[in-house]
């Protein structure tokens, strides 16, 4: 249960007096949508997709974060809910961050994961692409696989969408090269739905890590 003495922490989401027995598809769900935002998700928006309120919404999310924080009878998270550009995201926690980026930084001479080339084939094909599309394509969250094809130098931030300003990602300079192409268009044709990782076979890890 939560703790009435801790202090209140402004990027954490605060409980709202509602419901304490939402049902597990309920909070799996608003789970789910906070793991694929590409940017923080509002109460609003929380609260269409739930078919809630959003005074409804702000309770699930609040409840998230303190099952997140151990304070629900479970371990405290390396993640957390935070408050963010009037919004939610889940991110790791501040205190992690030495270790994360010894894990990213650890992958600059590894070789790809099929995470990453598929992640990678997505960006290629649908450039310029937000995270938001390319997690829905995969359906997963992407962006510590995007992070990670930033830091080897195979995708690089190409401006915000014009709608939603989030950011959009296409391939390097250095990933044409390492495929041996002038530009993307020389990029194998794939169906247009863009098909499973198995029809994906022309862009394999040996190409880009030779």
């Amino acid at each position: 249960m939560s703790n009435p003495n801790r202090q209140a922490d402004p990027e954490r989401p605060q409980p709202v007096p509602a419901r304490e027995d939402w049902p597990e598809e309920v909070l799996s769900a608003a789970e789910a949508v906070l793991m694929v935002a590409d940017s923080p998700v509002s109460a609003e928006e929380l609260a269409r997709v739930l078919g809630e309120s959003a005074e409804a919404a702000a309770s699930v999310v609040g409840l998230l974060a303190e099952e997140y924080d151990g304070e629900r009878g479970g371990r405290r998270r390396g993640f957390e809910i935070r408050r963010a550009g009037g919004g939610w995201r889940i991110a790791a926690r501040g205190e992690h961050r030495d270790v994360v980026e010894r894990f990213v930084l650890s992958g600059q001479k590894a070789r790809l994961s099929l995470a990453a080339l598929e992640t990678l084939a997505v960006i290629a094909y649908r450039q310029p692409v937000a995270r938001s599309e390319v997690a829905a394509i995969r359906g997963v969250n992407v962006d510590s696989v995007v992070k990670t094809l930033q830091h080897r130098n195979l995708v690089v931030e190409q401006g915000v969408h014009p709608s939603s300003g989030a950011t959009l990602y296409g391939t390097t300079q250095y990933f044409l090269e390492r495929l041996g192409i002038d530009s993307a268009e020389e990029l194998p044709r794939l169906s247009p739905h863009l098909p499973g990782v198995e029809d994906l076979a022309e862009i394999t890890s040996e190409e880009l890590e030779a």
